[in-house]
């Protein structure tokens, strides 16, 4: 069973509040922990506050900074000196606000005509290159597999061997409901492959849509509901069957849902955290 406490909102299920307020209704529905992105409008992480008053706020509320979300197309070796770049600033933003980890997102492009071993090489240099960084800070970095046709880093069986052959103990996976649904791996893969220390974290939505598999995108998932199509329930299951003992962060990227009134939010999320805790 999933216990509420480990159970967090990603801030792309209710983007258009200010930090505040953020936080104020992660706390309304008994929850500790969030996750803060780096792609809302106007590029905003924490607003326009200090770094001290997001500690503050977060403290008056209890709640915890699980990660920021994130450095994209971090293994693409074209991009890799700006990545770098991004990755020292987001790691020194981790660090003045008590935040955990930063998420790394692969190149996810119809563009990207690398092979499988080619990426998978491209990805271990990157983490090799930003182990140092990562090592020096001590704040973790989560790869998260996309399970997108395009992207070049979809599966998290790949993922993890990326991680052990980059060494050291820095890096975890995202594992995403969502993306493992549309990825390749099949799930009696997972349940003998997969090493579950690795998960640094799951990330929740749920589709309801009647669209094909290959069609659906972000703007299909919506909060975890009991005519979810993936599994996710399914799926968390058997993760904390096999010992998983990390947190589940709710990431609906639905304007459906981002879009709903205060009020109905809070119902529709606490419908979620129930069917994931009962």
């Amino acid at each position: 069973m999933l216990n509420r406490s480990r159970i967090a909102l990603n801030r792309i299920v209710y983007p258009a509040v200010g930090l505040d307020e953020f936080f104020a209704i992660t706390a309304e529905l008994d929850l500790g922990k969030v996750e803060l992105r780096n792609d809302l409008p106007g590029g905003r992480i924490i607003d326009d506050l200090a770094p001290g008053e997001v500690k503050r706020l977060a403290a008056a509320h209890r709640i915890q900074i699980l990660t920021i979300n994130a450095l994209q197309k971090f293994n693409l070796p074209s991009n890799l000196s700006k990545a770098t770049r991004e990755l020292q600033d987001l790691l020194d933003l981790a660090r003045s606000i008590e935040c955990r980890a930063i998420v790394l997102c692969p190149n996810n492009d119809t563009a990207d005509t690398r092979s499988a071993e080619q990426s998978l090489g491209d990805t271990v240099a990157a983490l090799k290159a930003f182990r140092s960084r990562f090592e020096g800070s001590g704040i973790l970095g989560y790869v998260e597999p996309l399970g997108f046709p395009e992207s070049s880093l979809k599966s998290l069986l790949t993922a993890s061997q990326a991680i052990r052959d980059a060494g050291g103990g820095c890096y975890r996976m995202v594992y995403d409901t969502f993306h493992h649904y549309l990825g390749p791996d099949e799930a009696v893969d997972i349940e003998r492959k997969l090493d579950v220390g690795l998960v640094g974290l799951v990330h929740a939505s749920g589709v309801e849509a009647g669209v094909d598999k290959a069609a659906m995108r972000d703007a299909h998932r919506v909060l975890v509901t009991a005519g979810d199509r993936m599994g996710n329930v399914e799926q968390i299951r058997r993760l904390l069957a096999r010992g998983y003992a990390g947190d589940v962060s709710l990431e609906p990227f639905s304007e459906a849902v981002q879009r709903l009134e205060r009020k109905a939010f809070l119902e529709e999320a606490r419908k979620a955290i129930d069917l994931l805790t009962r």
